[in-house]
């Protein structure tokens, strides 16, 4: 066998579990189906502001390893996500804390904000059925409509009342003055964007861009020991069992003729009219950089949910109980492989970065033992 192990995917994933390998004496292969590493956490500089090309990522975690582990490859700057809510031009700070509480009822204190959601959540089921019926017992009537009933039904293209409960059931409540948006110690971003990240982790690594796994798949099962596909499942298996449901986004990027476009580096807007569910204003993720900030333009995204189709970049998997059996049958069928499938598609899972992270070096030991 030419390789230890080849890995389909040049992502966080793909990056972190080749670098472990790497570094533990196995030959190492890494596939790429883009021109580019990085995978949906790809970065690129424009008009000297890095860009997410893909969509926001802050990287958060309450997992010392993992925080200390990336910190290896990257210097990272601190960064606290505190999104801003727009509804209908109205503005509403996040994660749901005291300061949303006053804005949308004039409460003040944290008992008044209690009585209030419990007033509005009088008479619903013990065991919500739905997402609306969730999200209603968790922040009440007010919040719900304003705040998580539109947003959620772009997100997903599905009324909340056809949506699984489970989803929202993590939604970040307190009741504290804190738009600290999470509650992980270790929160930041890489100086510059993502991408130098990446470079660290894959550097001596033999990497092939632009290389379709999939188009000669028995090559690289023929030259490898081991493969780890970090692509979606079914389409490794030719959708044989069916086709398993995502949802798919759309990235529109705008130079603009100004310092300061939004004041805050995500804006969500949460009625049902507006057709995008996001504006990201970049240079905000750079917070300590004075000559970034003070550059006479701005780069913003808008984040448009999508249909998903095959082809298209896959983001969320639809992991309602019909989507949860058939992924259960294709990991069955998958026992007798000798492919490890891992990272978000790999394991039809959206996970946050430190979790990808966790999970690729907790693989890297399997696989090393």
């Amino acid at each position: 066998m030419k390789y230890d192990v080849v890995i389909a995917g040049a992502g966080l994933f793909g990056s972190v579990l080749a670098r472990e390998l790497r570094d533990n004496g196995r030959r190492v292969l890494v596939v790429e189906r883009r021109a580019t590493v990085g995978g949906n956490i790809r970065c690129e500089e424009r008009d000297g502001i890095p860009v997410h090309l893909y969509g926001a990522h802050i990287f958060h975690t309450s997992i010392r390893e993992v925080w200390e582990y990336v910190n290896r490859f990257a210097a990272f700057h601190p960064f606290i996500n505190s999104p801003v809510a727009n509804y209908r031009g109205e503005l509403y700070n996040l994660p749901f804390n005291m300061n949303t509480f006053h804005q949308i009822w004039g409460v003040k204190t944290p008992a008044e904000a209690r009585a209030k959601i419990e007033e509005q959540r009088a008479g619903m089921a013990a065991e919500p059925k739905n997402l609306e019926e969730q999200a209603i017992s968790l922040v009440g009537k007010d919040i719900y409509e304003k705040l998580i009933k539109g947003y959620t039904e772009k997100q997903w293209g599905r009324d909340c009342r056809e949506l699984p409960a489970f989803i929202i059931r993590r939604l970040p409540l307190r009741f504290t003055y804190d738009n600290n948006y999470f509650n992980d110690p270790w929160q930041g971003i890489p100086d510059g964007g993502y991408n130098g990240l990446i470079e660290s982790l894959l550097d001596s690594v033999e990497v092939r861009l632009g290389t379709d796994f999939m188009a000669d798949r028995d090559y690289f099962l023929r030259n490898a020991k081991r493969v780890v596909y970090t692509g979606a499942i079914d389409e490794y298996f030719d959708y044989e069992l069916g086709e398993l449901e995502y949802r798919g986004l759309r990235f529109e990027h705008e130079r603009l003729e100004t310092d300061n476009f939004q004041g805050i580096a995500v804006m969500n807007f949460t009625d049902r009219e507006t057709p995008y569910t996001r504006v990201i204003e970049h240079k905000h993720f750079e917070p300590q950089n004075a000559a970034l900030i003070e550059k006479p333009v701005s780069i913003v995204t808008k984040e448009y949910p999508a249909a998903w189709k095959r082809g298209d970049d896959a983001y969320y998997p639809v992991n309602d109980a019909k989507n949860q059996a058939l992924y259960e049958k294709y990991l069955a069928r998958a026992a007798s492989e000798r492919v490890i499938f891992g990272g978000r598609l790999g394991e039809y899972k959206y996970y946050d970065m430190d979790k990808t992270v966790e999970r690729a070096l907790a693989l890297s030991k399997t696989l090393t033992e």
